[in-house]
C-alpha cells in the first residue's frame, strides 16, 4: 500500500491535491539528500481536504535543487503524503476509511491497512533517524494558527514556537501521528487555519524552511514571553443519535458563528446551542487524563440552552456539520502553567 520514492516524482510540483492518487497511485513516502542528517520528517494530507502543507512543501522544494532550483537543500527531508483517495475527492476522509491522524501506533494496535501503513511508515524512520517531525493540518472553522505538542519538553517547545506562541498540549486521541513520532524525534502539529488561505501557505513555507536551517533544536527554557501554553482538558462530541444544525428543527441547535469562540477564553453562561426533546445535555464530553464523562462539569443545561459552567476555552468548534460528525464539536482547554 505504501510508495517509497528516492527523489521527487515526475510531475509532483506541478499536481493539485486533487491528482495525486493517479500520480502516485497511494500513500508515500519520498526521501530526499541534503548537506544536513538525519532527515526532518513532514506530513502532509493526513486529512484529504487539508492541502496547505503540500502547497507549502511544493513552494519551499521549487528553491532548491531537486525541484529546479540554485542550491542543495539545507538538511535531508522526508515527505510523508496521507490520504491521496480523500484528496481526490476533497474530503477529510472517505465513508469506508478510518482517520488517517487516528491509527498510528500510539493509539495501539489496530487491523486496518491504515494501520499497517503507519506501523511500515514509522519503522522506515526509525531505521532512517529523525531529527524532528512536521504534521501539518488545516481547521474547518475560524482558529488562529497554532502548533501543537504531546509532550512537556522544552525541544518540542522550541519547536512549536518556532511557528506560533499559541501552543496547545495534549494526549488524547493518542492515535496521531505526532504522538507517534515523539518516540524518535521531538514532533509537533501545525494547525494552518483554513486551507486555501495564500498566509497559511506562507506560514507553512516559512515555518518548514526554518525547521530545515537548523543546526540543532535548543533544550533550554523557553522564555516567557515567547510562548502562551494551553492544555486541552476535553472534547466534546454529539451522539449519532441527536439531530444538530444550525437550523430549526433539530435536536442540537448551535448558535451562530460558533467558531467565533475559539481561543476565546469564555465566562459562565456563554451559550453553545439549543437543545429540544427530551436530549438532555445533548453532549458526550470526555475528559482528557483518564476517558470520564466530564459533561455537566463544563456544561449545563438553564431554560433550553446549554451553556458553559465554569470559564473554558475551546477551540476547533466548525460550522461544518460533517466535520463534527467525522471529528468533535470542539476540544477544551485551560492555560497550563510550566513549573
Amino acid at each position: 500500500m505504501l510508495n517509497i520514492f528516492e527523489s521527487i516524482p515526475d510531475g509532483l510540483l506541478d499536481a493539485d491535491a486533487t491528482e495525486l492518487e493517479a500520480l502516485l497511485g497511494g500513500p508515500s513516502v519520498i526521501h530526499l539528500n541534503g548537506r544536513q542528517q538525519p532527515a526532518l520528517f513532514v506530513s502532509v494530507l493526513m486529512h484529504g481536504n487539508e492541502t496547505t502543507g503540500f502547497e507549502a512543501v511544493k513552494r519551499w522544494l521549487r528553491r532548491y535543487e531537486p525541484g529546479g532550483g540554485s542550491k542543495p537543500m539545507p538538511r535531508a527531508l522526508t515527505l510523508f503524503i496521507g490520504n491521496v483517495s480523500a484528496a481526490r475527492q476533497g474530503m477529510r476522509r472517505l465513508a469506508e476509511q478510518p482517520d488517517y491522524n487516528r491509527v498510528w501506533p500510539s493509539g495501539g494496535a489496530g487491523d486496518t491497512a491504515e494501520h499497517r501503513l503507519m506501523v511500515e511508515v514509522m519503522a522506515i524512520m526509525r531505521a532512517r533517524g529523525v531529527f524532528a517531525s512536521v504534521d501539518v493540518h488545516n481547521n474547518t472553522g475560524l482558529n488562529p494558527h497554532y502548533a501543537c505538542v504531546n509532550r512537556i519538553d522544552y525541544r518540542f517547545l522550541h519547536l512549536a514556537t518556532l511557528f506560533s506562541r499559541q501552543v496547545v498540549y495534549f494526549i488524547r486521541p493518542a492515535g496521531v501521528q505526532s504522538m507517534s513520532f515523539a518516540e524518535l524525534a521531538p514532533a509537533v502539529t501545525l494547525e494552518c487555519g483554513q486551507p486555501g488561505q495564500p498566509h497559511g501557505t506562507e506560514h507553512a513555507l516559512e515555518y518548514l524552511d526554518a525547521c530545515l536551517n537548523l543546526a540543532e533544536i535548543p533544550d533550554h527554557p523557553v522564555a516567557d514571553g515567547d510562548l502562551d501554553l494551553f492544555h486541552t482538558v476535553a472534547v466534546v462530541k454529539v451522539p449519532e443519535s441527536v439531530s444538530l444544525g444550525f437550523e430549526d428543527g433539530v435536536e442540537l441547535r448551535l448558535v451562530e458563528n460558533l467558531d467565533r469562540m475559539n481561543f476565546n477564553e469564555l465566562l459562565p453562561g456563554t451559550a453553545f446551542a439549543n437543545v429540544t426533546g427530551d436530549v438532555g445535555l445533548a453532549l458526550d464530553v470526555c475528559g482528557e487524563e483518564n476517558d470520564e464523562d466530564v459533561a455537566h462539569r463544563y456544561f449545563v443545561v438553564e431554560d433550553g440552552q446549554i451553556r458553559t459552567r465554569v470559564p473554558v476555552m475551546p477551540s476547533m468548534l466548525t460550522q461544518n456539520v460533517e466535520i463534527i460528525r467525522q471529528d468533535c464539536l470542539c476540544y477544551l482547554m485551560e492555560r497550563y502553567r510550566l513549573a
